[in-house]
């Protein structure tokens, strides 16, 4: 008897040992892992990918659909994925493609095609036409590749229901998913009018065989009385063949909210004062040098008179001066080696997306004032990539997808989480990227979303934070070797015009103002799309050297290049633009030296041109001639130039957006 009270005794004791010891060793993984993941998050590293997908696959001899859960694309089959799969395809050949002189939008054009085009954001391609997140995937049994578009995923976000619940209501999911088409640019794909099937059109001895789609659809969820629908976020339209979907672009559409700019700076005075900055790990000697400038910037001494700069242009001409000094003074980047061409480190000096690699290429070529080669001593870390470049290298024609894009970016940040110690101090807080594509936004949603973005498409309803990123001006560069050619204008008693724009009819805005302007007012030259030729971009360049106000309407995206050559040819820019964040709206006084209008006041747009005074207007243009040299690149940086004006503002939104520990 005594010998089995002392077993359970011995077993008790044993069981509570193992018990601590394998807590132990649970706590211990957690801890390194917190240290070691890009995002510093172990516990969600544990937990399922909160996106699945579903797969839906259409048979011929039943016109059922079978509907099941994939919990990541990578589980799928390897037989299923070609080695040609548009997931992974890169564009490699350049015959007849001239990057730098590029001025489509989301688009690869010729030499002669840039050449000749007057139209600095033209655009003969429909690439920007896509719906987000879907992705072409070749099926290696049943769909001939060159057929594209004969199979398509929509990716499902789940953000209530659970996969079972999902399952449970595949059948009136799929009365929703059914009637999904795909767009004309898949003519291998039709629509079964009997059974409300998509299939692949093989006509083989006068029949339709249909093959297996994968549809991957972002969907929302509702909860009624009947249970969880999914609801399909695309809108049908007919066509004279039968039902066909063409999901309205949302650069088509007006945007749902508008932001005026005197609310985007309350945002910024509020943004100022609360920091949502991540608060870094572990203290850091460079952290403390930022917030020892913070406190100088925030009680400059009073600038009264300074040769160099001229008061009206800035919010607070003592806090830039002070703040720019600290720069020269403080500042030290570390440029990440890692990465490969042509994405990373080769700089784009001409056409529309120039800035970024103007930026680049000045950040990297030795800048000695700001770069350090130990990134122990820096206070930002430069992620030095082009997205166009990535545009380029990556993006499928037509393909209306940009997936991938954005993977190719996920991978490198995890990469230099993995290999550094610096992102997961700060979440990457104090990392920052320059891009001027328009995709920019989405292609770095998420993975980089703390870092500091230098963004051409400022859309505060696009994710762009003021007080923490700036918007980069977005600059059109003719020639590479000479970037100040035909600067300049004409003085102001002689611009006989009293507005010019000419363009093409990008997005749903310029239609509008073209219908209300176009041949209505012989002041008002008011254009579309100038005919192709040198003369013709000649005459776009004195037109607007030769005009008072120079119209600035947004395009597919908020951004346009008007603005910056507005300011090069010395007229005064008329921004058209709901929800646009001016170019480094933290520091400037864009009301000195522009005109704001919202896009619902363009049937206004003379009445409000011509109740500006005479005075204000010279005034204005005055202030056009003193704000230029802030948007100007130079082969080499010049004190308060553009590659120094973009520094500064990723300087001055880091020093008010740090957090001590």
């Amino acid at each position: 008897m005594d010998y089995c009270v002392k077993i359970k005794k011995l077993v008790q004791f044993e069981k509570r040992k193992w018990v601590f010891l394998v807590g132990l060793v649970g706590l211990t993984h957690l801890f390194c892992q917190s240290l070691m993941l890009p995002y510093g998050n172990a516990l969600l590293s544990l937990l399922p990918d909160d996106k699945s997908s579903v797969v839906v696959t259409a048979e011929d001899d039943d016109s059922s659909v079978k509907i099941s859960i994939v919990e990541n694309l990578g589980t799928l089959a390897a037989s299923n994925l070609d080695s040609q799969s548009l997931l992974v395809r890169r564009v490699t050949s350049t015959v007849g493609r001239d990057i730098g002189n590029d001025d489509d939008k989301g688009s690869v054009g010729t030499d002669n095609q840039e050449k000749m085009n007057p139209d600095p954001d033209m655009d003969d391609d429909d690439d920007f036409d896509f719906v987000e997140d879907e992705t072409l995937v070749n099926n290696s049994n049943n769909v001939d590749m060159d057929k594209e578009g004969s199979v398509m995923q929509i990716e499902i976000s789940q953000q209530h229901e659970s996969l079972s619940q999902i399952g449970e209501q595949g059948d009136n999911i799929m009365k929703n998913i059914s009637v999904i088409q795909l767009a004309k640019e898949s003519p291998g794909v039709v629509l079964d009018s009997e059974t409300s099937e998509m299939k692949d059109k093989n006509v083989k001895g006068g029949s339709v065989t249909s093959s297996p789609l994968l549809i991957e659809s972002q969907v929302s969820t509702t909860s009624s009385a009947e249970g969880h629908i999914l609801m399909v976020n695309n809108k049908l339209s007919d066509s004279t063949n039968g039902s066909s979907v063409k999901k309205k672009m949302r650069c088509d559409m007006p945007p749902k909210t508008v932001t005026p700019v005197n609310e985007m700076e309350r945002i910024l005075v509020r943004n100022r004062a609360r920091s949502r900055a991540m608060r870094p790990r572990w203290s850091s000697e460079r952290d403390q040098e930022i917030l020892t400038a913070k406190l100088k910037i925030e009680s400059p001494p009073i600038l009264n008179n300074d040769p160099e700069l001229y008061a009206p242009l800035f919010r607070n001409i003592s806090m830039f001066k002070r703040s720019y000094e600290l720069m020269e003074r403080v500042l030290k980047v570390y440029v990440y080696k890692e990465g490969e061409k042509p994405i990373f480190h080769q700089p784009i000096l001409k056409g529309l997306y120039a800035s970024e690699g103007w930026f680049m290429k000045l950040m990297e070529g030795g800048n000695k004032r700001f770069l350090v080669k130990d990134p122990r001593k820096a206070h930002l870390f430069y992620m030095p990539f082009s997205s166009r470049m990535l545009e380029y290298t990556l993006y499928v024609r037509n393909s209306h997808n940009r997936t991938n894009l954005r993977h190719y970016l996920k991978d490198y940040s995890e990469k230099i989480a993995s290999k550094y110690r610096f992102w997961n101090r700060t979440g990457g807080a104090d990392h920052f990227l320059v891009a001027c594509h328009d995709w920019a936004p989405y292609e770095t949603r998420h993975h980089m979303e703390h870092c500091i973005k230098a963004l051409c498409n400022a859309d505060v309803t696009g994710g762009f934070k003021i007080g923490r990123d700036v918007s980069l001006p977005e600059t059109y560069v003719r020639s590479a070797r000479n970037p100040l050619r035909d600067l300049g204008g004409k003085p102001p008693s002689q611009r006989s015009t009293l507005a010019f724009f000419a363009g093409n009819m990008h997005g749903y805005l310029r239609p509008i103002l073209l219908n209300h302007w176009t041949d209505k007012d012989p002041r008002m030259k008011i254009l579309g799309p100038m005919p192709p030729g040198v003369a013709s971009k000649m005459n776009y360049i004195h037109q607007m050297k030769n005009s008072k106000y120079c119209i600035c309407p947004k395009g597919y995206e908020v951004n346009s290049p008007r603005i910056v050559e507005s300011i090069f040819y010395e007229c005064v820019p008329v921004i058209i633009s709901d929800n646009f964040v001016p170019p480094f709206f933290e520091v400037l006084n864009w009301d000195a030296f522009s005109v704001i209008i919202a896009e619902k006041d363009i049937p206004n747009l003379k009445t409000i041109l011509v109740s500006i005074p005479e005075k204000k207007y010279l005034d204005m243009q005055l202030n056009v001639r003193k704000v230029q040299k802030h948007f100007l690149w130079h082969a080499k940086p010049l004190k308060y130039d553009l590659f120094h004006m973009t520094l500064h503002s990723i300087w001055y939104n880091r020093v008010f957006q740090i957090k001590s520990r």
